[in-house]
């Protein structure tokens, strides 16, 4: 069973392989990456991993048992609760419901452990399988956007829970007023 797991330094050479192996098939769906990044990788690797360390992102690599990494889910440009949401997963890997499960896991862990209210994720209008996740894991379409001249629709999920009977805490109680009494 694949795993979710914070990207460092050990998942690099698996990691660039993935993206290597899989460059043409998320051409399809985004803007190619460019050869800059793969003879740079090492650098930007140790500089997203620093920026990591710092809160400023949250890098997370989908690894099945063998140690290939099958997908990439990134929290990016956090700040006051908030942060985007990439994903991309390699072409083996789709249909599978791998892409939905390390959405859900991920917004799992922006919500409690990185401490998020909200994420925002954009998808190009060309790729409706990844519309389609967004979907499925809770993500609301709010506006048409144009990234790297593809038309993307960006998608924002509240990741604050609604207070309910059954998740209320114990001894709070709710005071209801009726404005024309």
């Amino acid at each position: 069973m694949p795993a979710l797991e914070r990207l460092g330094p050990l998942h690099a050479p698996a990691l660039l392989r993935f993206e290597r192996v899989n460059r043409e098939y998320f051409a399809r769906f985004v803007p190619d990456r460019g050869d800059d990044y793969f003879d740079e990788f090492a650098d930007r690797l140790a500089g997203l991993l620093t920026e990591q360390e710092a809160g400023a992102c949250h890098f997370h690599v989908l690894v099945d048992e063998d140690g290939t990494v099958l997908g990439r889910f990134n929290l990016v440009d956090v700040a006051d609760g908030s942060a985007e949401l990439g994903y991309r997963v390699a072409e083996r890997a789709t249909g599978r419901g791998l892409a939905r499960e390390g959405v859900r896991q991920v917004c799992a862990l922006a919500r409690d452990e990185y401490g998020l209210r909200r994420l925002v994720a954009s998808a190009a209008l060309a790729n409706p399988a990844s519309l389609a996740v967004l979907r499925r894991t809770g993500f609301v379409p709010v506006e048409e956007v144009l990234i790297g001249g593809q038309p993307c629709l960006r998608h924002v999920l509240d990741l604050t829970p609604e207070v309910t009977d059954e998740n209320r805490p114990p001894g709070r109680s709710i005071r209801v007023t009726d404005p024309d009494a």
